[in-house]
């Protein structure tokens, strides 16, 4: 029986899903590029840090402030929750 090897936690997932094909620039989830079918990479995280100073002003422009803008959200069936 081959011995186990216990890594440390969180290592055996990925840490990021999304990745990015270097040859034709492909955003996608699966392992190959669904366009030329080579190996993808993972993507660069996106930047965002708790202290940004423009947050409110991309709530304005999404309408996140606004009156009635929560009733725009998709909602789960009541089969899904």
């Amino acid at each position: 029986m081959p011995a186990v090897r216990h890594l440390p936690r969180g290592i055996e997932m990925a840490r990021q899903m999304l990745q990015i094909c270097t040859s034709c620039d492909i955003h996608t989830l699966k392992v190959e590029c669904p366009n030329c079918g080579t190996k993808v990479v993972q993507a660069a995280p996106i930047k965002w840090s708790p202290e940004d100073k423009r947050a409110h002003l991309r709530r304005q422009l999404d309408g996140v402030e606004e009156e009635g803008w929560s009733s725009t959200l998709p909602t789960l069936d009541d089969s899904e929750e």
